[in-house]
C-alpha cells in the first residue's frame, strides 16, 4: 500500500480481438470470436484473475466497414451479462449515448444492467461525434457541440434522479430539452447506483465530467498537460458542490508487451505489417477530418492541414483531434513516423517491458497526472494475459495495485480516495 493509501485504477478496453487492426489474423484467434459468448468470457475471467476494476466497451451505432478488420461487436447490453455471469468483483463499463437516447428508456436499461451484475455496472455517458450513427437515429446533422454537451449534462442529471426513484412510487417531472413525468419502476435490489463515466476531453466536457462523473477517460499524451486537465476536472467537481476527490481520471495507455523493448517493437511492426497497408492513413485522416492520402511520407505534416484540422468539428472527436495536433506540432514527425507513433490511435502509446510500462504509470500516478488507465492491448486474449502476468506484478510490488478484491462495487473503487 502507498504511504497515501491510494491505489490505481485499471480499466481494460476490449476492443474485440485486439487494438492492432490485423490483431484477427492470430493464428489462435477465430475472426467471428466478436460475436461468440465465450470469448468475452474468457477475457472477463483472466482479467478478475488480474484484479482490474473494471471492463470497459465502446459502442458505435453505425454499420462499420468489415472489408478492413471485423469490429462489429455484440451489443453492450448483451455481453455485460455474460461476463458478468462467470466473474464475481469485475466491474463492467458500457458506453450509451446522451444524444441519441432518451433518459427514461435509457435510465431503466442501465439500472436493469447494474441490478444483474450484482452492483458492477458503469455507465459511460457520451455525447456522440459520428455523423453515421446520428443518421441512424433520424437525426440528419450532428447538433453542434455546445448542444450536445448542454444535453448531456441536462440528461445525466435526469438519469440520476430516476434512479433514486428505484423501489419507490416517486416519479420525475421535468421540461426541458425533452418533457420527463416517470418514476424508474423498477426494484432497488443494489445498494448504490450504477458509476457515471465520461470521456470528454474538452471545456465542455471537463465542465460535465466535474458536473456528473465519478470517473473520466482522457486522451493526454504528456504528464504535464493530463495533470492539468485533471486539475481543471477536479476544479470543476469543486464548483459543482463536490469533493475534488469525488472525480478520478484514467488517461488512454495503448501497449505492447515484450521482455525487451525492441522484442516490444518488433511484436509491434509484426501485426501492423500484416494490416492493409492504408489502414493506419485512413484511421489518422479520420482522426483529423483531414486528408492524408496525398502527402510525403517522409515530410512532416504541412501546417495548413493542422490548422484547417483545428478549425472543423470533425474527426474522432475534439479531444483526439487537440491531442494529436498538439503532439505533431511540438514534435514535428515525418508523416511515416507519426504513423508508428500513431499505434494507440489518439491514445497514448508505449511499446515496452513490463517495467518500463509500470514505469510509466507509475510516474504518472505518483505525480497527479493520473489516477489510473484505461488499457488497450494489442492482441484478446493474449495480451491482456501478458498485462495480468506481467504488468500487473509490477505493480503490485511497487505498492501501488490491488492484491486482492476487498471493496464493493465499481462506484465504490472509482470514488475510494
Amino acid at each position: 500500500m502507498t504511504t497515501d493509501d491510494r491505489l490505481l485504477t485499471v480499466n481494460i478496453n476490449v476492443l474485440g480481438v485486439g487494438q492492432r487492426p490485423a490483431a484477427w489474423r492470430a493464428p489462435d484467434i477465430r475472426p467471428d470470436a466478436i460475436v461468440d459468448l465465450a470469448h468475452w468470457q474468457e477475457v472477463a475471467r483472466i482479467a478478475e484473475r488480474g484484479l482490474v476494476d473494471a471492463i470497459f466497451l465502446a459502442d458505435r451505432p453505425a454499420i462499420t466497414d468489415p472489408r478492413s478488420r471485423p469490429v462489429q461487436y455484440l451489443d453492450p447490453g448483451v455481453l455485460v451479462p455474460a461476463m458478468a455471469a462467470v466473474t464475481d468483483h469485475l466491474g463492467f463499463v458500457a458506453t450509451a449515448s446522451t444524444t441519441l437516447n432518451e433518459p427514461v428508456e435509457l435510465a431503466r436499461r442501465l439500472w436493469a444492467l447494474h441490478t444483474a451484475t450484482g452492483g458492477r455496472f458503469a455507465w459511460n455517458a457520451v455525447t456522440s461525434w459520428d455523423p453515421e450513427a446520428v443518421r441512424n437515429f433520424g437525426i440528419s446533422e450532428l447538433p453542434a457541440r455546445e448542444v450536445r454537451y448542454a444535453r448531456a449534462e441536462e440528461f445525466v442529471t435526469v438519469v440520476k434522479r430516476l434512479w433514486e426513484t428505484a423501489g419507490t412510487e416517486a416519479i420525475v417531472a421535468h421540461d426541458g430539452s425533452f418533457s420527463v413525468r416517470a418514476g424508474l419502476e423498477m426494484e432497488r435490489l443494489v445498494a448504490d447506483r450504477p458509476a457515471i463515466v465520461q470521456a470528454g476531453g474538452s471545456e465542455p466536457g471537463w465542465r460535465l465530467a466535474g458536473l456528473v462523473a465519478d470517473g473520466v477517460y482522457s486522451v493526454d499524451h504528456d504528464p504535464a498537460s493530463a495533470a492539468e486537465h485533471r486539475q481543471k476536472i477536479r476544479g470543476y467537481a469543486v464548483d459543482a458542490g463536490r469533493s475534488a476527490e469525488d472525480v478520478r481520471v484514467f488517461p488512454g495507455l495503448a501497449i505492447v508487451i515484450g521482455s525487451t523493448e525492441q522484442e516490444a517493437w518488433d511484436r509491434f511492426d509484426h501485426w501492423e505489417h500484416l494490416a492493409p497497408a492504408t489502414y493506419s492513413l485512413n484511421e489518422l485522416s479520420k482522426a483529423l477530418g483531414a486528408d492524408f492520402s496525398g502527402l510525403d511520407l517522409d515530410a512532416p505534416v504541412p501546417e495548413q492541414l493542422l490548422i484547417d484540422a483545428e478549425q472543423q468539428d470533425a474527426g474522432w472527436s475534439t479531444a483526439y483531434r487537440r491531442v494529436l495536433v498538439e503532439r505533431i506540432r511540438a514534435d514535428r514527425p515525418t508523416v511515416r513516423r507519426l504513423l508508428r507513433d500513431f499505434g494507440g490511435y489518439g491514445q497514448r502509446f508505449l511499446a515496452g517491458t513490463p517495467e518500463q510500462i509500470a514505469d510509466t504509470m507509475e510516474d504518472w500516478f505518483r505525480s497527479g497526472s493520473a489516477d489510473g488507465f484505461n488499457i488497450m492491448l494489442d492482441l484478446f486474449p493474449s495480451g491482456l494475459t501478458d498485462f495480468v502476468d506481467q504488468v500487473v506484478p509490477e505493480l503490485q510490488r511497487r505498492g501501488i495495485f490491488r492484491r486482492e478484491y476487498r471493496d464493493g462495487g465499481i462506484l465504490e473503487r472509482f470514488r475510494r480516495p
